[in-house]
């Protein structure tokens, strides 16, 4: 017994050692001072050097997409660094192609700032801003989906049907680490004054926050809109739409849209689910049938009840069997990359072009 006290001691103690340590160097090798920051050769900034590119941004009130909360596993923080960005790390290659990495394209997450540096963005996000808005609703849709509406007060937020919006979720009980998470606005552009999101429960820092310590009354921080995704009026054809989960948020934004200004294009709604469980909103989409030339068509992977008499299986087997010639077809879609990919292919097979099919991979 002796000796077990005497080992945990030591591995105690070598812990703490080494916690200083890393302390220590985060203090000094990690400090580098004060530097200067340039942005598209206009503005120009003191920022203290040793935190990333993003964050050091974020610090200015500057705001870059980020839908992994700078994680480095969503490649949307890119931005080109001319001078001061070091080279190229591991953790950037996987969402750089090599026209990128020649062009200086870098994740914002993933350089630090240790010197003077240069950097471009598009100018587009110098207008996006933050806002504290108050939670005036939660509503719980399905055992793990939540739609939450916030009120924005005097401000106003400017965005296309189908952009989205960030999050941010502080430090609360069981977390210590603030963080930034994208989601979809499932509102209407008509309401400038109100955002709302549907927020599925993963297990991750924000979605916890949100579902588990989220109340009515709170005030909470969004920065937007961003995104290329978002409803175009093009030739005025008919339209597919397709998602699942919470990728029906862009698809609603969109409806609303058409709806708000009687855009009669004929339009299909393939929303992919497991059981009927997972189904919700379905009133407000029949109402959408209602007033527009729009049909919703949900399909189940895993029901097994008699009950239901709808389409079952996959959303691009219902898509194959509803769409035979999708020549005049846009198409929109929002969901995993796995679903968008299979999408896009059995779109194509019906002979969608690739140049109308929008989506949103998260």
């Amino acid at each position: 017994m002796e000796v077990i006290i005497q080992t945990a001691l030591i591995v105690t103690a070598i812990a703490a050692i080494l916690a200083a340590v890393l302390t220590l160097a985060d203090r000094t090798v990690g400090n580098y001072g004060q530097v200067t920051m340039v942005i598209n050769d206009d503005k120009e900034f003191t920022v203290d050097g040793g935190s990333t590119v993003l964050s050091t941004l974020i610090n200015e009130k500057v705001f870059i997409p980020s839908a992994c909360g700078g994680k480095g596993s969503c490649g949307y923080c890119k931005v080109k660094i001319t001078e001061g960005g070091g080279p190229v790390i591991a953790t950037e290659k996987p969402w750089l192609t090599e026209e990128e990495i020649n062009d200086n394209v870098r994740l914002s997450c993933q350089v630090k700032v240790k010197n003077d540096i240069k950097i471009e963005i598009p100018e587009e996000l110098f207008n996006v801003k933050e806002y504290a808005a108050i939670v005036e609703s939660v509503t719980q849709l399905t055992p793990t989906i939540k739609k939450l509406r916030f009120f924005l007060g005097d401000e106003t937020i400017n965005f296309k049907p189908g952009q989205y919006v960030q999050l941010k979720a502080p430090a609360y009980e069981g977390n210590d680490e603030e963080v930034y998470r994208a989601y979809s606005v499932a509102s209407s552009i008509s309401e400038p004054n109100y955002i709302e999101l549907l927020i599925g429960f993963t297990g991750g820092i924000a979605t916890t926050y949100v579902h588990h310590h989220l109340k009515e009354g709170d005030t909470v921080h969004i920065n937007g809109p961003y995104g290329d995704f978002y409803y175009h009026d093009d030739d005025g054809g008919p339209i597919i739409l397709a998602g699942a989960g919470t990728g029906m948020a862009p698809i609603l934004s969109i409806l609303q849209h058409m709806s708000d200004n009687d855009i009669q294009r004929e339009t299909t709604f393939f929303f992919g689910a497991r059981t009927m469980e997972d189904l919700f909103l379905t009133e407000q989409l029949k109402k959408f049938e209602e007033n527009l030339n729009f049909k919703y068509i949900p399909t189940l992977s895993r029901e097994e009840s008699p009950d239901w008499t709808g389409e079952k299986g996959r959303v691009p087997a219902a898509i194959e069997k509803y769409i035979t010639d999708g020549a005049p077809y846009s198409a929109y879609l929002c969901g995993s990359p796995a679903m968008i990919d299979s999408i896009v292919e059995s779109l194509v097979k019906q002979g969608v072009a690739e140049e109308k099919i929008y989506f949103d991979k998260f």
